[in-house]
């Protein structure tokens, strides 16, 4: 008899090695797991709905605010990954300089358009901005991609010549360029979290997928993702 699906929820940020990870757990266990991936805010609210999955990740904020709410058991709360943010252009653009803060920073008042996505990697990038006074100049440039939509399909349709996304999310899109990660100073990382659903059907079968996954065995897939194990 075939084990019960675990259904999993998670943002865009870490679908493609939740894929990875999911498949290769339950090819070892026989245990199916499938995570759906949406927009993080989306996610967030879909579980503070009540939806029925099993296991949630997101960003660790956001684990711990559902976590609050009574939605998700704290006690079984693993941190999986360690992301940072990636700067990428048009396919074929002329690469900007941005090996430092200050050169960063003239890449982005100097471009025509900035994408940026609505996760926290977003937020955090709009206050650096602001650190740097360059809001309100450049507010008008600014594109911020929809929910579930890949800062990288901005770039690659033109909305915008300069796009700021986890590198995890920029890794293989078509039509882009990588130009590399924020310079040291200024990079900006999540901490991306799982958590089981409270009252979720089969908790032991969750807690044996979190194992697998942050186990020592997973640090050489979520290298390759873009990301390094937390």
């Amino acid at each position: 008899m075939t084990a019960p699906a675990i259904r999993g929820l998670c943002s865009m940020a870490t679908r493609g090695l939740l894929e990875e990870l999911a498949a290769a757990h339950s090819q070892r266990s026989g245990v199916p797991a499938a995570f759906l991936a949406i927009g993080g805010v989306e996610a967030a609210r879909r579980v503070g709905a009540g939806e029925p999955f099993d296991v949630v990740v997101l960003a660790s904020d956001a684990i711990d605010a559902l976590v609050a709410q009574g939605r998700l058991d704290a006690a079984g709360k693993v941190d999986l990954v360690r992301s940072g943010v990636a700067v990428a252009v048009r396919a074929g653009a002329v690469r900007p300089d941005i090996s430092t803060e200050d050169a960063l920073r003239s890449a982005v008042r100097a471009t025509s358009g900035i994408a940026y996505s609505t996760g926290p990697s977003g937020v955090a990038l709009m206050a650096l901005f602001e650190r740097w006074g360059i809001a309100g100049e450049i507010r008008g440039r600014l594109v911020q991609a929809p929910p579930g939509v890949p800062v990288g399909a901005l770039l690659a349709r033109g909305d915008a010549a300069l796009g700021f996304q986890q590198w995890s999310e920029l890794i293989g899109v078509e039509g882009i360029d990588l130009v590399g990660p924020l310079p040291p100073e200024v990079q900006i990382t999540t901490v991306f979290s799982a958590a089981p659903v409270v009252g979720c059907a089969q908790p032991a079968a969750v807690r044996a997928l979190l194992e697998s996954m942050r186990s020592a065995d997973s640090a050489e897939a979520k290298r390759r993702h873009g990301m390094a194990p937390a």
